[in-house]
């Protein structure tokens, strides 16, 4: 059977024919799947993908004399903000929070390839005490930060978890997902959807093939979310719950607090329509994009889009001039949401992934490349910041907030060694705080360690579910005044019979 002639001489005509050098060794069903896959616009996305990635490999453009830095009118901090209003912010939010008009979103299309896993990053054990994936800990959280509105406002509320994946993770996590009986959630309010896919294209924009009948896809980034919103019908299941604010968040952030009542009521409190949480950077060539404004608009610049010079400059508090590292957790009123998916989307850039593209080649072999060969294009999620009308920034310190997820055990950041060992930390501190003294295997006083570096683990090892504590309010009850063995576990259940004694 010959592919049909409308199909051949349309790949042809668009330096695609190659798609169909095979067609004669595939069956029915693989023919007929590779021509579905053939998407709109094949020409087009070839085109720019080849041409941004000949963009990549020349020298990046700087953006140094465009650049301001945020300035402090619309920044929050858990630092440097009033205590006073920090607590007027967490009312607010949990008042929101209350009124189920919040929502949370999790970005989650990527796969652990860079762990060293092929299942999704959210099904990964760091190695805690207690087992728990980043899934379970953010369910249990979503779970005790309903607990704590539902208890100052007297009422039952919900946080519905809306979950971006991708053709690659959407069947392991609905099936992770059942298997853990959806961590006691209300199914109803789990809601998981799929981004859409790109081919990947060879520097000289060509389609690859990854299998003989079978295009190689890759999502479209995370900025992938504002098509998926409306492909999936999510905007409107969001209204239709009465949904007016959505924290969206990246998956592997093992410190994420899920609907963050004081970033929330900050972003409420000051009427805005978007939102970013930041920290500090730690030093001027961390590898992280910066908030800042470009030619008066606000916007993530990347590091390699700026200048040693520039990324050194201090501000006049001996900080760093520019200091706002973006950690992909944002806040979007539901409004927003809908008009740039409806209105600013198409105007989104792509960015340009180079990747290590696994193809088959002319004789039909199977080539996993040494070096990379492919091109994908994505689009980010911050990149919505220019359509703001009312842009916020909060400032939060990274060891409460921020350990990321992303590398095996071989390389030396962002590791399951120090995400386990980043909330282990925080942990440890919150148990001290709340009056815990801890022993070691021989029942002898283990000495306090306030300030830990993050990069080893604390001196007793503590792991607080977050069913017992959201961000270490009311261990007191627990703790105080009481000795424990290192390592200690405190669950439902221990918390239950040391709330008695």
């Amino acid at each position: 059977m010959e592919p049909p002639e409308e199909s051949r001489a349309r790949l042809a005509r668009c330096g695609q024919g190659h798609l169909l050098r095979f067609w004669a060794e595939l069956g029915p069903a693989q023919r007929g799947a590779l021509l579905a896959a053939l998407p709109p616009g094949l020409e087009e996305h070839c085109r720019l993908a080849a041409a941004a990635g000949a963009r990549q490999r020349g020298p990046p453009e700087r953006l140094d004399g465009r650049m301001e830095p945020l300035p402090a009118r619309l920044l929050g901090s858990t630092r440097r903000s009033d205590p006073a209003a920090l607590e007027r912010w967490e009312a607010e939010g949990l008042h929101q929070i209350s009124q189920n008009k919040v929502a949370v979103l999790l970005l989650a299309g990527g796969q652990g390839t860079r762990l060293g896993v092929s299942y999704p990053k959210g099904m990964y054990n760091v190695g805690l005490p207690s087992g728990k994936t980043l899934y379970q800990l953010q369910a249990e959280r979503i779970r005790r930060v309903e607990q704590l509105a539902g208890q100052r406002h007297h009422c039952k509320c919900a946080i519905p978890w809306y979950i971006m994946t991708s053709e690659f993770t959407l069947g392991p996590t609905e099936k992770f997902f059942m298997e853990h009986n959806y961590f006691n959630l209300d199914r109803s309010n789990v809601v998981m959807f799929e981004q859409r896919m790109l081919p990947a294209v060879t520097f000289d924009g060509k389609a690859i093939l990854e299998e003989k009948g079978k295009i190689a896809m890759a999502p479209d980034g995370n900025g992938g979310l504002y098509c998926a919103l409306v492909d999936n019908k999510i905007l409107d299941d969001m209204k239709q719950r009465g949904i007016q604010y959505v924290h969206v968040y990246c998956v592997d952030n093992i410190l994420v607090k899920m609907a963050d009542p004081v970033f929330i009521g900050f972003c409420v409190s000051r009427g805005a329509d978007c939102g970013a949480k930041v920290v500090e950077k730690a030093y001027p060539t961390e590898p992280v994009g910066v908030v800042c404004s470009v030619d008066g608009v606000y916007q993530v610049v990347e590091y390699s889009e700026i200048s040693l010079e520039t990324a050194q400059q201090p501000s006049p508090d001996g900080r760093l001039r520019y200091s706002a590292g973006n950690i992909c957790n944002h806040f979007f009123t539901v409004e927003f949401l809908d008009m740039v998916a409806q209105k600013y989307e198409p105007q989104l850039r792509y960015h340009v992934a180079i990747k290590k593209v696994p193809y088959i080649d002319e004789e039909g072999n199977l080539v996993k490349p040494l070096k990379p060969n492919g091109i994908k294009l994505e689009k980010f999620v911050f990149d919505v910041f220019q359509f703001s009308k009312n842009f916020v920034a909060f400032e939060v310190l990274r060891e409460e907030e921020f350990s990321p997820l992303k590398n095996a055990d071989t390389a030396d950041t962002d590791t399951p060694s120090t995400a386990r060992q980043a909330l282990l930390a925080q942990h440890y501190r919150w148990a001290l705080k709340a009056g815990a003294r801890f022993l070691d295997k021989n029942g002898c006083r283990i000495p306090e360690e306030l300030s830990l570096s993050g990069a080893e683990d604390p001196p007793a090892v503590c792991e607080i579910s977050p069913l017992v504590s959201y961000f270490g309010e009311g261990l007191e009850l627990y703790m105080k005044n009481k000795d424990f063995p290192s390592p200690f576990v405190l669950d439902e259940s221990k918390a239950e019979m040391l709330g008695k004694s």
